[in-house]
């Protein structure tokens, strides 16, 4: 879906019925972001600085990422 600095968000097909989130992958290291408000809902193997990083591009894209989520699950 979106390809940043080494970064990548998605959505997995299953987890519409979820609050609208975002998941981020950056080498070995994941995290699901919550994106109304954006906050880490859980991460894994991320530095701090790395997650800092990936909150910050989620907060610049969030309206593009939300067009997406609402084009792909529908609500």
């Amino acid at each position: 879906m979106l390809r940043i600095d080494g970064y990548r968000f998605f959505f997995f097909s299953n987890e519409g019925w979820e609050p609208r989130h975002v998941h981020v992958e950056r080498g070995a290291g994941t995290a699901k972001h919550w994106l109304e408000p954006v906050g880490v809902a859980y991460s894994s193997g991320m530095t701090v600085p790395e997650l800092r990083r990936a909150t910050r591009l989620i907060e610049l894209h969030r309206d593009y990422i939300l067009e997406r989520w609402y084009e792909y699950f529908g609500t």
